[in-house]
């Protein structure tokens, strides 16, 4: 073979295939194989019968293999072949193969023609064969037959490429020489997903029903159409040898003279036929799975280390055991692990995800302040409802004075606003309580009538403490809204200074305070010098641009009414040192009333700031209004987390530790609750049946040598001559990620006595033989 020390690593990935298929697992591992992908009537059933040297494959018109045929040849002393699905029968006669195959592909997909993804899994052992492990595909067709569904042709490749996209299957694109080798379907879809050609070997069927005169040498040496693998011819039987029942004995060695006889062929003889392909396949695979061996043993071990407590618990478990029997064990166990979420715990922490209670904390600190910031913010609106309710609230008059019933209007709607935030608040940490409780009963799931009433008394508690919560939460707003205390310590009771700063006006330097009437400044910081106030009546803001040199920024106070501003002066220029301070400055104007010389709405329309005293009075409630309520949110705040912890994680936790056992016992049912599940059974079993197999492929791999004679990855070639597949319709699945170069059989001869393929010529034929 070619491979010494590495002959058990083809049995050993069948092994591990059929231990994972026993356990009812899919094979998450995608262990190495090689799918045979070719068109209908192209040879893939011809080639895998000269590999076997027995008819045992379905034979007929239209689409025979309706199902994937997982395909493992083991050399061994005696010949029979086992199906996965009756293993305990040993197939001494292949026809009874081929009958069974039949059988199991018409149990899925009836007798409609119509296919199926679910493979059928076969084991032949035979003297005649070399290690192998192949997939045999449905034939790639175009059109439906008999009652087959109108997309026939992209389910066909839906299924092909499940099996090809993956990265550990190399793939025999299988093309009859009588064919335009450029139009090859399987060619195309071996392009889509491995467009370097690392994991692609051609193989050309049919050579001898050529058209007289023309043969396929310059495509079998690589030169015209190359392959990065290169291609091998076959010669199977014809349709007429086959109906007449020639021995494939005889059919082998009437390939062998053919490539001997024929001009074309007799120099590359030794690299041609059913023989050689065989033992390319066996060294490919073979030094595919020893590349891949490291992560399939790494992916081995993380299983059976994710698996290490479950099978723990089950190998200690005893259905009939009383100890196992007993609901006062279960419900400690869930109270412990409910606290541990909630409360957080030091032993194995999760660096992963967030427990309960971390989740429940960001809800208390992050989520709900953030709610109640978004309430805060939307200052535009605010305003304008201050601004109705002071003209609502003087009707026809206009008043001298800012009235108090508009604050109080004002801030029993912002109050009651809370209502939407706070219930929102119980939803949430509602939400996580009952997912908390999901994920500790999960643990029962062996006991289903246990789980399902402990899932209905907790979840039942939870829902019961919402309520109380909504109501507790519906007094604390109430209670809010019954009185507006303005004599609260921390309300400002009326406008304070907006800013303050040293600003230069005119050439000197001076400290200014802005308030919602005045600006005033004094000659320093001390503010016992005033130097000047100015009232904010009618007066504007303008830019003003910067002097050559300067780097002071500058605005200017103006006069609507064009009276002088200070002394005889009909502007007021003010100089800051910094763009921030400059911002601030206008930013604080702005909410004094005194508005840039032109503002402009969103809709282009000049906004309305005919009434100075109008605006100014908006300002001084909307700072009452925001002292009142920052006193507010500051009591929600801290008022809401507690009253929730109160009323519902703690009792909750607390229902569970010291109720809900009770409860269960009060039900009347006794040991049925703990009845084990059909299904928690089978699991069980399955576990542990496949920890067992984990552990001696494990066991396996560490034997197996790594040492081998392996061949180089042949260079790169130009294949922009495949085109890719059609992805009309239901389209095909998306290119896998190439593999990394990997050796594999087609360079200078080694022990197997594989030789190199002759190297690419750059000159291209003139046409294609067909």
């Amino acid at each position: 073979m070619g491979n010494p020390g590495m002959e058990e690593l083809i049995p050993l990935v069948n092994r591990l295939q059929d231990a994972l298929s026993n356990v009812g697992h899919s094979c998450s591992l995608h262990l190495p194989q090689i799918a045979v992908v070719g068109g209908q009537s192209a040879g893939k059933s011809s080639v895998l019968e000269n590999f076997v040297g027995r008819d045992f494959l379905p034979r007929g018109s239209g689409i025979v293999t309706r199902r994937p045929l997982i395909l493992q040849l083991l050399t061994a002393d005696t010949e029979y072949g086992e199906f996965l699905h009756c293993k305990e029968k040993k197939f001494t006669d292949f026809d009874e193969i081929r009958e069974e195959i039949e059988a199991e592909t018409r149990r899925l997909t009836g007798s409609n023609k119509t296919i199926s993804p679910v493979p059928i899994n076969l084991r032949i052992h035979s003297p005649q064969v070399l290690n192998l492990t192949l997939v045999d595909l449905p034939g790639i067709t175009k059109v439906p037959v008999g009652n087959q569904p109108a997309d026939i042709e992209y389910q066909i490749r839906d299924m092909i490429m499940q099996f090809i996209c993956k990265e550990n299957c190399l793939i025999l694109a299988v093309t009859p020489a009588n064919m335009d080798l450029a139009n090859s379907d399987a060619l195309k879809l071996a392009k889509d997903v491995d467009p370097q050609g690392q994991r692609t070997i051609g193989v050309i069927t049919k050579l001898d029903l050529m058209d007289a005169g023309t043969d396929a040498r310059e495509i079998l040496e690589n030169r015209l159409l190359p392959l990065r693998r290169g291609y091998i011819g076959v010669v199977n039987r014809s349709q007429k040898d086959i109906e007449g029942k020639k021995d494939i004995k005889a059919a082998l060695l009437a390939e062998q003279k053919f490539f001997l006889s024929h001009p074309a062929y007799r120099h590359m003889a030794d690299r041609m036929g059913t023989s050689y392909l065989q033992r390319v396949l066996n060294q490919q695979l073979t030094n595919h799975i020893r590349d891949t061996l490291p992560a399939v043993r790494s992916l081995l071990q993380d299983q059976l280390l994710a698996m290490n407590r479950e099978v723990e618990e089950y190998g200690q478990f005893s259905p009939d055991n009383p100890a196992h029997r007993t609901k006062t064990l279960s419900v400690q166990r869930l109270s412990v692990d409910f606290e541990k979420l909630i409360e957080g715990s030091g032993d194995e922490v999760d660096t992963v995800n967030l427990s309960a209670g971390a989740r429940i904390n960001r809800i208390f600190h992050e989520r709900f302040p953030y709610e109640l910031v978004k309430m805060e913010s939307d200052e535009k609106k605010l305003r304008q409802e201050i601004n109705y309710a002071i003209r609502n609230i003087h009707g026809v008059r206009t008043g001298l004075f800012t009235p108090n019933m508009a604050f109080e209007a004002i801030v029993k709607k912002q109050i009651s606003r809370l209502k939407g935030p706070c219930f929102n608040f119980v939803d949430m940490v509602g939400q996580e309580l009952t997912r908390t409780v999901y994920q500790c009963i999960n643990k029962l799931s062996s006991f289903p009538k246990l789980r399902g009433e402990t899932e209905r008394l907790v979840t039942t508690t939870i829902r019961e403490q919402e309520s109380k919560c909504r109501d507790q939460v519906l007094l604390l707003i109430d209670i809010q809204l019954a009185y507006v205390n303005t004599k609260h310590e921390d309300f400002i009771g009326w406008l304070t200074i907006s800013n303050i700063g040293i600003m230069k006006g005119g050439a000197k330097e001076y400290w200014f305070i802005l308030t919602a009437e005045t600006l005033s400044w004094y000659k320093d910081e001390e503010e016992k010098e005033k130097k000047y106030m100015l009232p904010l009546d009618n007066l504007k803001l303008r830019d003003v641009e910067k002097s050559f040199m300067s780097r002071e920024f500058v605005f200017a106070l103006f006069n609507t009414e064009l009276r002088n501003v200070y002394k005889d002066y009909k502007s007021l220029d003010l100089a800051c040192s910094s763009q921030e301070q400059l911002d601030g400055w206008k930013a604080s104007l702005l909410q004094a009333g005194v508005y840039p010389e032109r503002v402009t709405q969103e809709n282009g329309a000049p906004e309305n700031l005919s009434d100075p005293q109008l605006e100014r009075q908006v300002e001084t409630i909307r700072s009452l209004v925001e002292s009142y309520m920052s006193i507010i949110y500051k009591t929600i705040k801290d008022l809401m987390p507690k009253t929730i912890m109160h009323l519902m994680v703690n009792s909750v936790s607390e229902f569970i530790s010291s109720e809900l056992l009770a409860q269960l016992y009060a039900l009347g049912e006794g040991a049925a609750l703990m009845d084990e599940s059909a299904e928690q059974q089978q699991h069980r079993q399955e576990v542990l049946l496949k920890h067992v197999a984990l552990k001696e492929a494990l066991s396996v791999i560490g034997q197996i040598s790594t040492s081998t004679c392996t061949t180089p990855l042949p260079p790169p070639v130009d294949s922009s001559w495949i085109q890719p597949s059609s992805r009309r319709g239901r389209g095909i699945a998306p290119s896998a990620p190439h593999l990394p170069p990997h050796t594999g059989p087609t360079a200078s001869s080694s022990t197997d006595g594989l030789t190199k393929l002759p190297s690419q010529a750059h000159r291209p034929p003139p046409s294609v033989p067909r």
